[in-house]
Parts: structure tokens; sequence; C-alpha cells
């Protein structure tokens, strides 16, 4: 039973060995893209949320009856999203002088 699981284990490594390298030409393109435009910035910063939209906690007459979990670790290009937001963030608060706080949601 052992070397099945050890076979299905390693098939699923190869598959995501092969997502990685598929992927990872738009990581670096996404990585490398550099925000030099107020419009872009605003864009990006309303395009990209601050927070995973599907994380909630479904409540019945104020009793939590299930929770489901932030699932947008799952995007493979989810890193390189929060960081192009990021660097939106930086160019408007710190280049154009923007207040940013509309953008960040309180938690």
């Amino acid at each position: 039973m052992s070397s099945i699981t050890s076979i299905s284990q390693q098939a699923a490594q190869t598959n995501h060995n092969y997502l990685d390298k598929l992927l990872q030409p738009i990581r670096e393109y996404l990585d490398r893209v550099e925000i030099n435009n107020q419009k872009i910035a605003h864009l990006l910063c309303q395009l990209i949320p601050d927070q995973c939209p599907f994380e909630r906690d479904v409540k019945l007459f104020g009793h939590l009856l299930f929770h489901i979990p932030a699932m947008c670790k799952l995007n493979p290009l989810y890193d390189q999203f929060i960081g192009l937001r990021f660097r939106a963030l930086t160019f408007l608060a710190d280049v154009c002088g923007e207040d940013i706080t509309g953008y960040i949601k309180s938690v």
C-alpha cells in the first residue's frame, strides 16, 4: 500500500514541477513590472483585493456555523499579484503623495 502512495506522491510532485516551470516566465514578468503611472496604480489597487474575498464566517442567529478558509494561496500567482499591488500602493504614497488608506481595509 505504501508503494502506491509513494507513486501517487511522485506523480503529484512531477505535475507541480511542470506547473511551476510553465508559470515561471509569468511570475518573472509580474515581478519586473514597474509602476510609474498614477492611473495604472489606481486601477491595480482597485482590481487586486487586499484580503482574500472568499474567506467567510457563516453565521445563523449570531452563532458561527462554519468558517470558509482563505483560498487565495491556492492561486499560483498570488504572491506576484500581492507584490504588484504593494508596488502600486507604494508608488501612490511615496511618489504621488496620495493618501492610500481608502485602499486598505481595517482589520
